[in-house]
């Protein structure tokens, strides 16, 4: 799996907000919030967390899904 890398997170009050390249990804509130901050303390790889609770991480599979027939479109 490709190194996740690009994600932040800014406490706001009570939520926790996740961004991929300055793009806001997630908004985590009440006890999910509370568990990734318990989380950032306990996990080294803070962006591969990040990553999985944004779902944007990759599965290896990107490059043969572009080609099945639903994601062509019209006129592909």
């Amino acid at each position: 799996m490709a190194q996740a890398n690009g994600f932040t997170y800014e406490v706001v009050g009570e939520t926790v907000v996740i961004s991929h390249h300055g793009r806001r990804a997630t908004v985590l509130r009440g006890a999910r919030a509370s568990e990734f901050l318990d989380e950032v303390d306990d996990d080294a790889d803070l962006q591969g967390l990040m990553a999985r609770l944004t779902g944007n991480y990759r599965r290896g599979n990107e490059r043969e899904a572009r080609q099945h027939p639903r994601n062509r479109g019209a006129g592909r």
